[in-house]
C-alpha cells in the first residue's frame, strides 16, 4: 500500500529532471513527489504532514527531501534551513553541480545526510536514498521512543536507544508497584536520581512525598538528625524539635543518595531501620514507626567496599534486593547525538534562543569526549554551547576547549573543523582560473585530509564527511588522490 511506501519530495527547478527522479524512485518502491521551486516545496511538505490535500486527510509526511542548491527565489540550502527547523524527522539530499561544492558542504553541515553531483548517477542516487531512509527510520524511533518514556515515566534526561537503557526502563516499571528496596550503582551524573523519581511516580506511592538527602554531602555529626530527626535540646544548637528525612518521607518514597559515605555507625542505624522501619530520634526516647519506600545509590561499586571492610556485609545484603546497575555515557556512545539533540532544545527554549541542529563535526567530537561528569556534564556543555553560540548551528568552535582538546588529541590526524579555513585560504588567495575549476581544489582538500586522518581507511572517511563509498571512490579517481594513498 502507498501509505507504507516511504515518501520522498524531490526539488529541481527543471521540471524534466525532477519528474524523471520521481519516476525512478516510483520505480524503487517510493512514493516520490516532484516540486519546481523552494516554496513549492515547503507547502508540500506543510501538507503532507497536515494531511490537507490528501484524499483521505490522513497525514503521509515526507521521510526524505532531494533538493538542487540552484533554485529561483528561495535556493536549496535556505529550503533545507526552513525545513529543518519545522520538521527535524525529514532527512535531506543535496543535488549540486560542479559550481556549488561549498554550498554543498554547507547543506551537509546544516544535516543533509549526503549531497550528489550532476549528471546523476542512478546507483549514487539509491544508494543516497537509502542512506537518507535509514537515517529517518533511527530519528523516527528515536522520537517514540522519547515519547514513550516520557509519558510512561515522566522523565526524559535519561532517553536513549541503548540496549541497556531499555532493559532498565523495563526493570523500572516492573519494580515501582512493590515496596521493594532498590539499589542503583554507577559513576556520578548517571542519571540515579531521574531513575529513583521514576520509580517513585510510578508507583502506588505516587500522591505522597519523594524525598531525596546524598549522604555524602552532609557532616556526619549532622547526618543522623537529618534522616531521624531530633528533639529540642538533644545538642548545642537543637533549638527546636526537628522532623527527619525518614519521618517526612512517610506513606512515600526515601531516596539515599552516596550511601557509601555513610560511617559505620550510620550504617548499623539504617541496617535497623530498613529491617524494623522504626527509629528514634537524636536525644529522643520515643519509637517512631514508618512507612517508607526506600531506593539507594551509591557512586562506587559497594561490593568491593564490602570486601574492604568499608561497608557492611549485612546491610549490603539487606538493600541489594533488586540492583539496577547504571552504565557511563562514554559506554552509550550511540545514545551521546540523542541526547545531545534533546538537551539543545532543551536549553535554547530557557534561554529563549534559537539553537536548530549540531553540526556533523560538532556531533563527532562530543561522541569521542571521556565524560568524567557523564549526562550532567553532557547537559552543562550543551547549555554553554547554546548561550554562546553566535549561530542557530552548533560547530565545534561551540564547545569549550577541553572538550575539543581531547578528542582531536586522542584521534590520530584528526581533522580540524577544516572546511571552512580551506576555503577562506582560497578566497583569500585569488588567482584568475574558471570558477568551477577552483571550486574543486577545496573539496580535493577536504577529502585529502580526511582520508589521511584516518590512515585511508575509505569506510571511515566516507562516514565522517556523510557521503556514500562510491562516491568517495569517484572523488578520489577525479582528484587522482590514489597514488597520495600508495606512497603515504
Amino acid at each position: 500500500m502507498n501509505e507504507q511506501r516511504p515518501r520522498i519530495l524531490i526539488v529541481d527547478d527543471d521540471p524534466f529532471v525532477a519528474e524523471t527522479l520521481a519516476d525512478l524512485l516510483m520505480g524503487e518502491g517510493y512514493d516520490a513527489v516532484s516540486a519546481i521551486d523552494g516554496e513549492s516545496a515547503l507547502q508540500a511538505i506543510d501538507d503532507a504532514k497536515s494531511g490537507h490535500g490528501e484524499s483521505n486527510h490522513i497525514p503521509r509526511p515526507f521521510q526524505v527531501l532531494i533538493t538542487d542548491i540552484s533554485l529561483p527565489g528561495m535556493d536549496g540550502l535556505e529550503l533545507i534551513r526552513i525545513t529543518r527547523m519545522r520538521h527535524l524527522d525529514i532527512v535531506p539530499v543535496v543535488i549540486t553541480g560542479y559550481g556549488t561544492i561549498e554550498a554543498a558542504v554547507k547543506a551537509v553541515r546544516m544535516g543533509a545526510v549526503d549531497y550528489l553531483t550532476k549528471p546523476l548517477v542512478d546507483d549514487e542516487l539509491r544508494v543516497a536514498v537509502e542512506k537518507a531512509i535509514h537515517q529517518q527510520t533511527l530519528l523516527a524511533e528515536n522520537t517514540n521512543l522519547k515519547a514513550q518514556l516520557d509519558q510512561r515515566y515522566g522523565i526524559d534526561n535519561i532517553i536513549g536507544s541503548d540496549s541497556r537503557m531499555v532493559s532498565i526502563f523495563d526493570l523500572v516499571e516492573s519494580v515501582a508497584p512493590s515496596k521493594t528496596t532498590v539499589l542503583m550503582c554507577g559513576e556520578s551524573g548517571t542519571g540515579k536520581s531521574l531513575i529513583a523519581r521514576a520509580i517513585h511516580r510510578l508507583s502506588p506511592r505516587a500522591d505522597q512525598p519523594f524525598v531525596e538527602i546524598s549522604c555524602g554531602s552532609i557532616p556526619e555529626t549532622l547526618l543522623e538528625s537529618e534522616l531521624f530527626g531530633h528533639v529540642k535540646g538533644a545538642f548545642t544548637g537543637a533549638h527546636v524539635d526537628k522532623v527527619g528525612r525518614f519521618f517526612a518521607a512517610d506513606g512515600g518514597t526515601l531516596f539515599l543518595d552516596e550511601i557509601n559515605s555513610a560511617s559505620p555507625g550510620m550504617q548499623l542505624k539504617l541496617l535497623r531501620v530498613l529491617q524494623e522501619k522504626q527509629f528514634e530520634p537524636v536525644g529522643s526516647t520515643e519509637t517512631v514507626e514508618v512507612d517508607v519506600r526506600i531506593i539507594l545509590a551509591s557512586n562506587q561499586p559497594l561490593e568491593d567496599l564490602v570486601s574492604n571492610g568499608e561497608f557492611r556485609q549485612d546491610l549490603y545484603y539487606r538493600i541489594n534486593v533488586v540492583m539496577i546497575n547504571l552504565p557511563p555515557l562514554r559506554d552509550r556512545v550511540e545514545d551521546i547525538p540523542i541526547l545531545a539533540e534533546h538537551f539543545l532544545h532543551t536549553k535554547a527554549k530557557e534561554v529563549e534562543k534559537q539553537a536548530t541542529a549540531l553540526t556533523p563535526n560538532a556531533i563527532d567530537v562530543l561522541k569521542d569526549y571521556s565524560y568524567p561528569g557523564n549526562v550532567r556534564e553532557l547537559e552543562n556543555i550543551i547549555e554553554r554551547a547554546v548561550v554562546l553560540a553566535k549561530s542557530p548551528h552548533i560547530d565545534v568552535h561551540d564547545l569549550p576547549p577541553h572538550v575539543v582538546d581531547e578528542t582531536t588529541g586522542r584521534k590520530p590526524g584528526s581533522i580540524p573543523d577544516g572546511s571552512s579555513h580551506i576555503l577562506s585560504n582560497v578566497a583569500s588567495e585569488y588567482v584568475p582560473i574558471p570558477l568551477r575549476e577552483a571550486l574543486q581544489e577545496p573539496e580535493r582538500q577536504i577529502i585529502l585530509a580526511a582520508l589521511e586522518a584516518n590512515q585511508w581507511n575509505r569506510q571511515k572517511t566516507s562516514e565522517q564527511l556523510e557521503i556514500n563509498r562510491t562516491t568517495l571512490y569517484k572523488k578520489i579517481k577525479q582528484y587522482d588522490l590514489e597514488k597520495l594513498g600508495r606512497t603515504g
